[in-house]
């Protein structure tokens, strides 16, 4: 048993890091070294577990699955340009103080630009 978890691990790890484009189920089970039937459990267990989506894909005329990763792992890159980050009144502010992430313009400006999918996410004009 200890092989089969140890080869979910690999196809998991695998699958997450191939990122939004996903990985067809025959090219994983060829790059974990497993046989295409041991390659569909693992990716029916993940799939089970929830860890995965498997989609129904045709590709060089044969019907295969193409597995994408449910989650993938934090990256620095979504709050690298928060202000909070480089703020001088960092540590007097608070939710209780007299300077409030509630108030702040600058924190206000940086959360609109990234709902409205703006270049300057610095709140500055």
């Amino acid at each position: 048993m200890p092989k089969r978890d140890a080869l979910e691990y690999k196809a998991l790890h695998f699958i997450v890091n191939t990122g939004s484009h996903g990985v067809l189920q025959s090219d994983l089970w060829r790059k974990l070294g497993a046989s295409s039937r041991e390659g569909s459990r693992i990716a029916l267990k993940l799939e089970n577990k929830g860890l995965i989506i498997r989609e129904k894909e045709l590709f060089g005329g044969r019907w295969t699955y193409r597995l994408y990763p449910k989650r993938r792992p934090a990256s620095i890159n979504s709050i690298v340009d928060c202000p909070c980050l480089m703020c001088p009144n960092d540590a007097r502010c608070g939710a209780w103080g007299t300077i409030s992430p509630y108030e702040c313009e600058r924190l206000t400006g940086w959360i609109l630009s990234l709902t409205q999918g703006k270049a300057n996410p610095s709140g500055e004009s």
